[in-house]
């Protein structure tokens, strides 16, 4: 074959595209081992930080997990956890991460890491992001940045991403999606909303944003409060009578009462719900003696804050309840949105026991693997940490979820049936309302064969969708039929 200069051009173009692809990710940024773990990565993983302000110091820690099957064509994602002040480790650790993590055999020993079979890394390259500053691993040399809120947060984690895809671009080119649960039913709009700004500004580099994802989110603070009251009365809770009795005496207000017969009706309401597991209606309830000391005096809370979810999976769902949404009829309101440690006056969230996250994320070994700095720089890690004081500024999202649907970006709105925190009904209810035609009649998708829940998709590629049987963190209670739909739906194929 005879080689002419266009041939070679080629050939050299090739080889600087393969040198890109294999050496573009950081090298400081490779995880080699992780302790608890003594297997093979089922493929590389990354971590490290982000600086998003140089003045300040202020850093934001990720951990990437290339994905398994195909990572120079399969998307992006990523991953937030709510709170606000929660750690996106929680969705490494106990939802959708790698591993599943079991706890030591004796208290003060390392978990141990056994892979997770459900991983949404099996079809996707996930972020996990610790957001904003003062959360979980990321921090700042200036505690004034630890004041902050949801525009902010949204400002800093698209600079986040700007100079992550600058650091790995050979990303770039992947379609790029946005996901998150509970109050990253703020973070994941407004995220979406200034990366979308952005591209329309031409700031480079330029994202390929394709849609966005939000689990169980705080939306809207109408909609949210007035969830819970149809969400008791259609699984059965509250009786038909007191149900009829709390329309007629609310007119359908349930969140802000403005008379003294409603608050009474809703309190009969609360007082027949209020034994029960409200992250997940269906789980026991185990009954603390702590927790009820911390609660003692808290009459904002429902008693049900004092007892830990129990389940009976090999590896068990987190016994606990977790300070990602908020008591009951008590939707996020403009302005400040304390944290559970704030609200409690402790140290801890209500009911959580994260000892397995907790004690892995501080074994000093852990924190070096992963290139996390060291607890005098960054803080001990917590789940859930009240280190911020965190402002709610952006509004209503549905502005947000109308914009970005008009502009063509795919969102996906999913909802565990039984969490009673964040209900279904309240999501429901601001999908359709936002009017868009229905192109998918409300109807059951499968999982292996069996219905795992009910969709029904809108035009602008608006799609709402339930996971039956689920809690609130969905990956974590329904591992299988969560990495089905997720996997479905980044392929754009029929859920």
């Amino acid at each position: 074959m005879a080689w002419n200069n266009h041939s070679f051009q080629i050939l050299i173009s090739y080889i600087i595209f393969c040198f890109v692809l294999i050496h573009s990710a950081p090298q400081g940024a490779l995880i080699t081992q992780l302790p608890g773990f003594n297997g093979t990565f089922p493929s590389k993983h990354y971590s490290g930080y982000v600086t998003v302000d140089e003045s300040h110091g202020k850093k934001l820690f990720y951990y990437f997990v290339v994905s398994e099957r195909n990572p120079s064509e399969d998307p992006v994602v990523l991953w937030l956890n709510g709170g606000p002040g929660c750690s996106s480790f929680d969705g490494f650790v106990y939802e959708h991460g790698p591993f599943n993590f079991e706890a030591g055999k004796t208290y003060g020993n390392l978990p141990q890491l056994h892979l997770n079979p459900y991983s949404w890394s099996k079809v996707s390259n996930i972020i996990y992001l610790d957001s904003p500053a003062g959360v979980g691993f990321s921090y700042s040399g200036n505690e004034s940045d630890y004041i902050t809120g949801d525009l902010m947060t949204a400002s800093d984690s698209h600079t986040f991403l700007l100079k992550w895809f600058e650091l790995y671009p050979e990303f770039l080119s992947n379609s790029f999606f946005i996901a998150g649960e509970s109050y990253a039913g703020i973070y994941v709009p407004t995220l979406a909303y200034e990366v979308v700004k952005g591209m329309d500004a031409g700031v480079k580099p330029t994202l390929n944003l394709k849609g966005y994802m939000v689990g169980n989110g705080v939306t809207d603070e109408e909609f949210d409060g007035n969830a819970l009251v149809p969400f008791a009365h259609g699984m059965g809770l509250i009786s038909d009578d007191l149900f009829e009795e709390v329309m007629a005496e609310c007119q359908g207000n349930y969140y802000n009462p403005t008379s003294n017969n409603c608050e009474s009706k809703l309190a009969k309401v609360d007082e027949d719900i209020n034994g029960l597991n409200i992250y997940d209606i269906l789980e026991p309830c185990y009954h603390g003696t702590e927790m009820g000391e911390i609660l003692t005096g808290n009459m904002m809370l429902p008693s049900s804050f004092r007892k830990l979810g129990q389940t009976e999976r090999a590896l068990p769902v987190r016994k606990r309840m977790f300070g990602r949404a908020w008591p009951l009829r008590a939707p996020v309101r403009d302005g400040i949105v304390p944290t559970w440690p704030q609200l409690l006056k402790s140290d801890t969230a209500p009911c959580i026991d994260d000892e397995v996250a907790t004690s892995w994320l501080n074994n000093e070994a852990v924190r070096k693997a992963i290139h996390a700095e060291q607890e005098s720089v960054a803080g001990s890690w917590e789940s859930c940490t009240d280190r911020i004081s965190y402002n709610h500024d952006a509004g209503s999202m549905i502005k947000y979820h109308l914009n970005l649907t008009s502009r063509g970006f795919r969102a996906l709105i999913f909802s565990g049936d039984h969490d009673m925190c964040v209900p279904y009904t309240g999501s429901e209810a601001w999908t359709r309302s936002v009017g868009c035609e229905i192109v998918d009649e409300w109807r059951p998708w499968t999982s292996s064969g069996q219905v795992a829940g009910y969709i029904q998709g809108y035009a602008n590629n608006l799609t709402f969708l339930t996971i039956k049987g689920s809690g609130h963190t969905v990956p974590e209670y329904k591992p299988r039929e969560a990495l089905d739909f997720y996997s479905r739906w980044l392929a754009e194929k029929t859920i």
